[in-house]
């Protein structure tokens, strides 16, 4: 057979592969997950269900979540107003589902910003080394030495109550672990021989750093991401909370929470129960999800997993 006819026949047998080699490789993953842990992958579909009812949430909530109605302010849960109304008549139920967006915006958002700064910051640190790692680890102990709640309350008295500011002070806040950790598995990783053979045939430092230390990062990424995307959602609720969150008239489920409690020093049950538990059970998926996702992407476990 000619070439030609011969690189014809390797091109059509190989083009169906790539899909099905990509689905296999998610069917794996999906599998392995259930095996490892099924509360993690129900927690997924928990935090799943989460993102999509902010992202539909237009579609999903029965009221407008800013629209006052004063003729049923402090409304008890019925089957009109499914999770009760606040002080002003506004349905408790699409708030929490519109609060979920913005909530969720904000804790992701940062959550990639910081942990994206804290990948290059750690990939770059922990294979450079000399000065430059030591004067980055010196600064990551000054940023350590604040809470994180406390350095993003700094960065938003400085910067101003705004949807920027509160991403940027969240973000600021998560760039010290997700550094140390990355700097760690790159400490671990430059030592290997297929580092060593990739200076010895004369890779520079950042073509090293992006083709062969980088790759081996993203696993411990996914699952630093996930870790703290829990965190940033207890800190913009805390913001929020404290009144120097996201402004109104956004709604932001701590925000809700705040008000409520500024307005009586008893508020109704129902405002307080409710806001309460969509951020527990948010969290509390975020860091199931995680612990899961840790184990399932864990070398030493596939051997077990597959």
């Amino acid at each position: 057979m000619s070439g030609a006819g011969a690189t014809v026949i390797a091109e059509r047998s190989w083009a169906p592969l790539a899909p099905t080699s990509r689905r296999t490789r998610a069917l794996g993953f999906m599998r392995r997950l259930l095996r490892t842990s099924p509360i993690g992958a129900a927690a997924g579909a928990v935090l799943l269900g989460i993102f999509l009812l902010g992202a539909f949430a237009e579609v999903i909530a029965p009221y407008d979540p800013l629209a006052a109605n004063f003729a049923a302010t402090r409304r008890e849960p019925s089957a009109q107003y499914l999770l009760g109304t606040d002080y002003l008549g506004r349905d408790v139920l699409s708030r929490i589902i519109h609060g979920a967006r913005v909530t969720l915006l904000v804790a992701v958002t940062s959550v990639l910003l910081g942990d994206s700064l804290g990948f290059l910051w750690g990939v770059s640190s922990g294979y450079l080394g000399g000065k430059f790692d030591m004067i980055s680890q010196r600064f990551l102990d000054i940023m350590l030495s604040f809470p994180g709640l406390i350095l993003a309350i700094l960065l938003m008295a400085g910067l101003g109550p705004r949807l920027e500011t509160v991403i940027i002070a969240i973000a600021v806040s998560r760039v010290p672990l997700s550094t140390r950790v990355i700097r760690a598995v790159v400490l671990s990783i430059k030592e290997l021989s297929y580092v060593e053979a990739a200076r010895c045939i004369g890779a520079t430092s950042p073509g090293v750093m992006l083709r062969h230390i980088a790759p081996q990062c993203l696993a411990p990424v996914l699952v630093i991401f996930s870790a703290n995307l829990g965190t940033a959602i207890f800190a913009e609720s805390a913001l929020a909370f404290l009144g120097i969150g996201v402004p109104e008239p956004m709604p932001t489920w701590g925000r809700m929470l705040g008000g409520v409690l500024s307005e009586a020093f008893r508020p109704p049950w129902w405002l307080i129960v409710f806001p309460g538990m969509a951020i527990t059970l948010t969290i509390m998926a975020a860091n199931l999800f995680g612990d899961a996702l840790r184990d399932v992407l864990d070398p030493r476990l596939k051997h077990r997993l597959t």
